[in-house]
């Protein structure tokens, strides 16, 4: 028996869009207008800021005024999942999960959660609370538990948000 390896996490660049954008629209939880914001969030995460450009690292050193960070997984050379985050403004050390998107034919082989630990250790020392948004809808339930396996606490819902029958489930977690 070969011994299974995890997935290869990397920054992201510009030309890992289509992809992002085909492993997002795949889970089919995401509305067209949603889409069209995950796009415009990855190209603000990866739009170059300085001489290094790409998808700086907070815990690497001074923070680039970057609004997110972004980090995909790759298994066999194919990405296959990403993750999004940045800092919530007006806030005292607490940070957002923006997206968090696996490519189906990827499911349940450790790749959301190996994106998560990679952010939540990249965090570390730079975070007091990670905030994390998503729906009440029944087909986000396996979202729902992801959250909770992960340490991640259920801490509020605001009825119809989304649309109506559409809660939003704030989900946090202390480092």
């Amino acid at each position: 028996m070969t011994p299974r390896v995890g997935p290869r996490l990397r920054d992201l660049t510009s030309a890992d869009a289509g992809r992002i954008l085909d492993i997002t629209r795949a889970t089919g939880v995401f509305r067209e207008e949603e889409l069209a914001i995950a796009d415009e969030v990855f190209h603000d995460a990866v739009a170059p800021t300085g001489p290094s450009g790409g998808s700086a690292d907070p815990s690497r050193g001074p923070h680039e005024g970057r609004p997110y960070y972004a980090l995909g997984a790759e298994v066999d050379g194919e990405l296959v999942g990403w993750i999004c985050w940045g800092k919530t403004p007006c806030t005292e050390g607490t940070w957002d999960l923006y997206w968090l998107a696996v490519d189906p034919a990827a499911y349940r082989g450790g790749i959301a959660s190996a994106l998560v630990t990679e952010m939540e250790r990249r965090l570390a020392g730079v975070a007091r609370l990670i905030s994390v948004d998503t729906s009440g809808r029944p087909d986000y339930g396996p979202t729902r538990a992801f959250y909770l396996s992960r340490g991640y606490r259920d801490v509020a819902r605001v009825p119809d948000f989304y649309a109506p029958g559409d809660d939003q489930v704030i989900f946090t977690k202390v480092l």
